[in-house]
């Protein structure tokens, strides 16, 4: 079916990540499966390039494009070389926005710039052993001790789990409410935080799929996105475009496959 919704520029930006791919993912993705991680450089020269958070303000680096047809091209040349395991669009689509949308000015500040240059990579967990698509199930708590939160519970299945510098961590805050919880961002190093084993999988064997603990993690008060009991409905609301975009990459495999 022909398409008519991709305009000149985009056309450019197409041609310009397609030979970004075919130069500095193709001739390692052998060498990635093996691993069962992307080599983080890749990122960095994806920043360099303008390739991650494309939509984010000039002032944190990125080139203001917001338009989500720049993800879908993505999307889809990652499709066209089959690899899953160089998430940009889990890095620039979906969790990207959490920051930009829920994110105070000191955050945005602190964490954009590194984010669109490949130096801070993104996860977002929310999937626990007890609760997949039912959120409202999850069992991480993070409590208020007035200086910080403290974080305890598990998730699994993350993507990016292992190479990921700053995770997007929902957690409930108040046991009477099931809906009440917060977005945490827990950075690499933090004591407590600790991966797992990545996971084995039948497919997408270059994606760092891993589990996660958080055992007494001391989360600073200013590393909560938004509201403390609000993590929910952010859930919600950005859970519309990580469909889009899982959309786009399936569409896009499919017509690779054939």
């Amino acid at each position: 079916m022909q398409r008519n919704h991709f305009d000149t520029e985009h056309n450019l930006f197409r041609d310009a990540f397609a030979a970004f791919l075919d130069k500095e993912v193709v001739p390692h993705q052998e060498e990635w499966e093996a691993a069962g991680m992307v080599d983080r450089s890749v990122w960095a020269k994806a920043g360099e390039m303008g390739f991650l958070l494309p939509w984010a303000d000039e002032e944190y680096g990125g080139a203001g494009l917001k338009d989500f047809r720049y993800e879908q091209i993505m999307c889809e040349e990652l499709a066209r070389i089959n690899e899953p395991g160089f998430m940009i669009p889990l890095h620039s689509a979906l969790c990207g926005p959490y920051i930009a949308e829920y994110g105070s000015a000191q955050q945005k500040a602190c964490w954009l710039p590194g984010i669109v240059r490949g130096e801070t990579i993104l996860a977002v967990a929310m999937t626990e052993p007890a609760a997949g698509s039912d959120l409202a199930g999850m069992r991480t708590t993070a409590v208020d001790k007035g200086d910080h939160w403290l974080l305890n519970g598990s998730k699994v299945f993350i993507s990016n789990g292992y190479l990921a510098d700053l995770v997007i961590v929902a957690a409930k805050t108040d046991p009477a409410n099931k809906h009440a919880m917060g977005l945490f961002l827990v950075e690499r190093g933090m004591q407590g935080f600790e991966r797992g084993k990545k996971l084995k999988k039948l497919g997408m064997h270059s994606q760092d799929t891993a589990e996660l603990f958080f055992n007494d993690v001391k989360v600073p008060k200013e590393n909560l996105l938004g509201d403390a009991k609000g993590g929910f409905f952010y859930l919600m609301n950005m859970l519309a475009q990580e469909r889009l975009t899982n959309a786009c990459g399936a569409v896009a495999g499919a017509e690779a496959a054939l």
